[in-house]
């Protein structure tokens, strides 16, 4: 098997590689070369932003394209198009917030979508990345398949969701713990989306699939209990309840990463119908072994994860995490 992966350094691209070679399959990445892909990997330069960028792309032939691509939808639209007659299947890695908010819990993939383009420059992430979907779809047809993933967590995390809970609770003592603690989350290990999405593609598989764990595949309270067993730390996990949080003016999600307090944005984000994915052969990993193979990774970078240069690094502030204690 042929891949062409369009990035395949970081981590959900890096991820995707890493499977695909193992598998013996013949990899190319076409990336900026930031970052190294890993051993093993053919390499192709180029940046699909520039003008000519996608040049070293001229040439080649690849039994499958793998594109995670999250800005302008033009740079999905442009590589599609240039590889359509040359590759025989596209698979982009896309979102669930391509759904319009708010969306019940147990919405499939049939849900309302946000507005999105294929000649769109970079607007924001949901419209971004359903204008790459219709690029893939307008390329490609029945030759693409939409892998839709949720919340990502896993080793080579550049957002810093789990990274920055597993160094928070490393540090030990009192721990803000937003509840309450049997909160249903849903999330897909990146190892786990990479498997199922090569798997997919090996089937033939197209169209849309949403893909992150079932519903209840685990809670904050067992993503939280993983944190401290795997640190080893001297940590007080304190369960506390929205209503003081939010009148905090504590951000749920980006000052306390992963958190969303029952309501919409829960409903939203933690209450997606996977059953498509799972008849497909989806299967995710207990969080016990996401979090300690995140630690594991993490302690060999010294604790500090990669930082995605377009995100703002998450986590809530010492003074304030304190003053909500009471200390």
């Amino acid at each position: 098997m042929k891949l062409l992966m369009l990035g395949g350094t970081e981590f959900v691209g890096r991820a995707i590689t890493e499977d695909a070679l193992a598998r013996g399959w013949e990899v190319t990445v076409f990336h900026r070369g930031r970052h190294a892909p890993p051993q093993g990997a053919h390499v192709l330069h180029g940046d699909r932003t520039a003008p000519g960028g996608l040049a070293a792309l001229a040439e080649g032939e690849w039994d499958l394209v793998v594109d995670t691509w999250g800005g302008a939808p033009t740079a999905v639209r442009d590589s599609a198009r240039l590889l359509s007659g040359r590759a025989g299947r596209y698979t982009y890695v896309s979102s669930r917030s391509v759904y319009a908010y708010p969306a019940p819990a147990g919405q499939g993939e049939d849900g309302p979508l946000v507005e999105g383009s294929p000649d769109a420059a970079a607007t924001a992430y949901a419209e971004d990345k359903r204008g790459g979907e219709l690029a893939a779809l307008d390329a490609f047809a029945e030759r693409a398949l939409l892998v839709r993933a949720g919340l990502i967590l896993g080793p080579y995390e550049n957002v810093g969701r789990l990274p920055w809970w597993l160094n928070r609770i490393a540090r030990g003592g009192p721990v803000l713990a937003p509840g309450p603690r049997g909160l249903p989350i849903q999330y897909i290990d990146v190892r786990d989306l990479a498997r199922w999405t090569l798997d997919a593609a090996v089937a033939g598989l197209a169209g849309a699939y949403n893909l992150v764990s079932p519903a209840g595949h685990a809670t904050m309270g067992a993503l939280l209990d993983a944190c401290a067993a795997v640190t080893g730390a001297d940590a007080e996990l304190r369960w506390t309840d929205p209503g003081p949080i939010l009148d905090a003016g504590v951000e749920p999600w980006t000052e306390l990463p992963v958190w969303l307090p029952e309501g919409e944005s829960h409903d939203y984000m933690f209450g997606g119908d996977v059953a498509r994915a799972l008849e497909a052969g989806l299967r995710c990993r207990p969080v016990e072994e996401t979090v300690a193979d995140t630690w594991a990774w993490l302690r060999t970078l010294g604790g500090r994860a990669p930082q995605r240069a377009d995100r703002p690094a998450p986590g809530l502030d010492a003074e304030r995490e304190a003053a909500l204690l009471g200390l």
